[in-house]
């Protein structure tokens, strides 16, 4: 099974699409500053991508609404 939960994260996010998004933004700002909100211990997926979605998972990401001009 994948950690964290898909179910879980669509709770925090309400979009596969936006929870893609923010999760690959975050996967690059990792790899490209080696910035990490926690340690490395504390992260149970090796690759960025799953840690992006961990941080989201705990909490540590803030998804904000953006303005929906048509």
């Amino acid at each position: 099974m994948l950690y964290p939960s898909i179910d879980k994260l669509l709770t925090i996010v309400d979009s596969k699409y936006k929870l893609v998004h923010v999760a690959s933004k975050r996967s690059k700002e990792m790899l490209e500053k080696n910035h990490f909100q926690m340690s490395p211990q504390e992260y149970q997926n090796k690759r960025t991508i799953g840690r992006a979605l961990e941080e989201l998972e705990k909490g540590l990401i803030i998804v904000k609404e953006g303005n929906k001009e048509n």
